[in-house]
């Protein structure tokens, strides 16, 4: 079962200078099949028609193509999914009440905390991050997007499988409304 969708196509040509079609006829031509994931987004960003984010979404979508990588798979073989939410307020009353939540939860999904939370505020962005005790870590990050909405995010990292995937995901879409509540 997939936690993710597969990399959209549909988008490349409004995005890039070249239309999907166009860029796997190129990636054929390079032998990009054989070239390491840094080394394909590179030659897409040389072409001049793609900018270094779309560099990424298309070697993404090319490895995701030729069966490389599985939709949520990062290029070391790990797994990360998201869930996300827009909630009502500001993000330094949601981000507070967030943390506080957070800080005294000693397990996620049935897995304990390993070592201490870690959190940072940026201009763009407030985070609260933490690592598991199974190796596997996630983040929340929030975002202003208007005034009144804020996106929270929660991004789940290194896991093992998609079936570990999927089940994070919903576990995380479950849970994701009482922390933002």
């Amino acid at each position: 079962m997939g936690a993710t969708k597969p990399a959209g196509t549909d988008a490349i040509a409004d995005g890039t200078a070249r239309s999907w079609d166009e860029w796997l006829s190129f990636l054929e031509r390079i032998a990009a099949g054989k070239m390491p994931h840094p080394e394909i987004a590179r030659r897409i960003k040389e072409t001049g028609d793609a900018n270094g984010w779309w560099a990424q979404a298309i070697t993404v979508a090319f490895e995701q193509h030729i069966g490389r990588r599985k939709p949520g798979q990062r290029s070391d073989g790990s797994y990360e999914v998201s869930a996300t939410r827009t909630v009502d307020g500001e993000v330094a009353g949601i981000f507070s009440n967030l943390c506080k939540r957070l800080d005294t939860t000693a397990a996620f999904d049935g897995v304990a905390r390993a070592g201490n939370p870690r959190t940072s505020v940026t201009p763009k962005r407030s985070y609260w991050r933490c690592d598991l005790e199974d190796g596997t870590g996630f983040e929340c990050a929030l975002e202003q997007k208007a005034p009144g909405k804020v996106l929270v995010a929660v991004t789940h990292k290194k896991l093992g499988s998609e079936d570990d995937a999927a089940r994070r995901r919903g576990f995380w879409k479950q849970h994701l409304p009482a922390l933002t509540a």
